[in-house]
């Protein structure tokens, strides 16, 4: 089963807490999303296996926006 992280709102990635590959549970934080100069903690809806990370540190991201690929 495939689930997508995506962003709640647009702005930079600051972070990724994680690595393809990884195992991460429901509700882990994978990564930390900077928008209007706060941090934002982007947790996983579901546990799965990180298959991929669509975005990089610094890449300016718009709101619904893939980050990452679970499987």
């Amino acid at each position: 089963m495939r689930t997508e992280v995506v962003a709640p709102m647009p702005g930079t990635i600051i972070d990724i807490l994680v690595n393809e590959g990884d195992e991460v549970l429901e509700y882990q934080e994978v990564i930390i999303l900077e928008a209007m100069k706060m941090e934002n903690a982007i947790p996983t809806p579901e546990a799965g296996i990180v298959k991929e990370i669509k975005v990089k540190v610094d890449d300016k991201v718009s709101t619904n926006q893939v980050l990452m690929v679970l499987e």
